[in-house]
């Protein structure tokens, strides 16, 4: 006797997978760039969350600094196929994951210096939300260097930061100094 459903492929039982990659981003540069382009790799919709942290006083406004993310996003769309959406968020990171059916929390590592801070956010999150997973990815080498803390000091100090961030934040960066602040 033949089973008839062997012949039948096995119903898919893969879930859709969302990530969710936030980050004050002030400014984005191009190792964050290289992370979203990773992450973007092993989820099927990626999130973006540019967090509106004020205690940090951003050089750019939350809506600058979306900006400058979205206007990079057609080119990673192209390289990975994979939806990314860029939004803002003031709450807790777990709320705000689950608020987007994201499965994974993508933090990116530029060296040992990110690991203890990382290790205690990760230690929090997964006390919060047990159900969504953290994923480290390391920045590629030839990012290691450069964090939007430096990016913003050297700039301020009319150093030259082209090559760390996109041409498009690049612009943004210079304009909101020459203007003293961004509204």
């Amino acid at each position: 006797m033949m089973n008839k459903d062997a012949d039948q492929p096995a119903p898919s039982t893969r879930r859709f997978i969302r990530g969710f990659y936030p980050g004050t981003f002030d400014p984005v540069t191009n190792g964050h760039i290289n992370i979203i382009v990773r992450a973007a790799r092993l989820v099927d919709h990626l999130y973006v969350g540019v967090a509106s942290n004020t205690q940090k006083r951003p050089l750019l406004s939350l809506h600058t600094r979306m900006e400058c993310i979205r206007h990079e996003l057609a080119d990673v769309m192209a390289i990975t196929k994979t939806p990314v959406e860029v939004i803002g968020f003031g709450n807790l990171l777990v709320d705000c994951a689950r608020e987007h059916d994201a499965h994974i929390i993508f933090r990116g590592l530029r060296g040992h210096s990110d690991f203890d801070y990382e290790d205690q956010m990760f230690g929090m999150n997964q006390w919060m939300a047990p159900d969504i997973e953290t994923v480290y990815l390391f920045a590629a080498q030839e990012h290691r260097h450069i964090s939007s803390r430096l990016v913003k000091e050297v700039a301020a100090l009319k150093g030259d930061i082209a090559g760390m961030v996109p041409e498009f934040t690049y612009k943004r960066i210079y304009e909101a100094l020459d203007k003293g602040s961004e509204p």
